[in-house]
């Protein structure tokens, strides 16, 4: 098994305890949901020997281990990317931690451009499903066979289950709840319109940079998986305006409120 992965399994173990089997994956701008977590513990990734480093702004880089709803989590405060460089292998590496650490099910989070013309900016949407666009997958190279087999079924990545209990649990917190297919891009670059074009015709609902090879490693691992995009920006051609990083923080701090809302109800009622 791969020596980062076992170094940081060793470091955050005492941290977990024996009963966090719920993980959290916290995208751009969403990272402040994670000081609701009660009773904290924090590691930062540099901390962790060899483990990869978030450089995105907005992002925190480190775990934060805690108890929310009377739940043991722990959380990515912060992620990191494929456009940063690093193989997706790598950014398998978390996933694959914090299913030893016990971990059962997890909620990834982003944030993504919106391509459905029946979106709005701001809107919660929960993915169904995701097209892999990046020219690359997590699980390229030799498997390892402790945490799944060499050909994992993709049939149910995010979870019909923890889907349908997340649209309830929307529906409890008085949250609108969109639904759709994610299409990951490389990046770092934001989607030409033609690309969104493009990504509307087979199927795309919104688009961004991350969380598929997240998806990916957890349905290998056996983690049930549930996800859910912030609509922070109409992508390129849709919208009459450029597109920045900035905008991407700027929506997501409005939004928090109701993104808050409805995490708040998946870790109390559906995980």
């Amino acid at each position: 098994m791969n020596e980062v992965i076992q170094n940081a399994v060793k470091a955050l173990a005492p941290l977990c305890g024996d009963n966090c089997k719920i993980g959290l994956i916290l995208g751009s701008g969403l990272g402040g949901y994670a000081e609701k977590i009660e009773n904290k513990r924090f590691m930062s990734y540099s901390d962790l020997p060899g483990f990869p480093q978030s450089r995105v702004q907005g992002h925190k880089g480190r775990f934060v281990i805690g108890e929310l709803f009377g739940k043991t989590v722990i959380c990515m405060q912060g992620r990191f990317h494929f456009y940063e460089g690093y193989p997706q292998s790598d950014i398998a590496i978390p996933i694959r931690v914090m299913k030893l650490l016990g971990v059962e099910k997890l909620l990834l989070t982003n944030a993504a451009g919106g391509v459905n013309l029946d979106f709005s900016q701001g809107d919660l949407m929960i993915i169904s499903d995701h097209i892999n666009f990046s020219g690359s997958h997590p699980l390229i190279g030799p498997n390892d066979d402790d945490f799944g087999p060499r050909f994992p079924d993709q049939s149910n990545v995010y979870d019909r289950d923890l889907r349908a209990g997340v649209r309830e649990a929307a529906k409890k917190a008085g949250v609108k709840l969109q639904e759709g297919v994610y299409m990951m891009f490389s990046g770092p670059s934001f989607e030409s319109p033609a690309e969104i074009v493009f990504s509307r015709i087979v199927g795309a609902s919104a688009v961004g940079m991350s969380t598929v090879p997240e998806a990916i490693a957890a349905a290998h691992c056996g983690i049930k998986t549930v996800g859910i995009s912030l609509i922070t920006n109409m992508a390129a051609g849709i919208a009459d305006q450029s597109l920045s990083h900035e905008e991407v923080q700027e929506t997501a701090a409005v939004a928090s409120e109701k993104f808050s809302k409805l995490v708040d109800q998946i870790v109390s009622d559906v995980f």
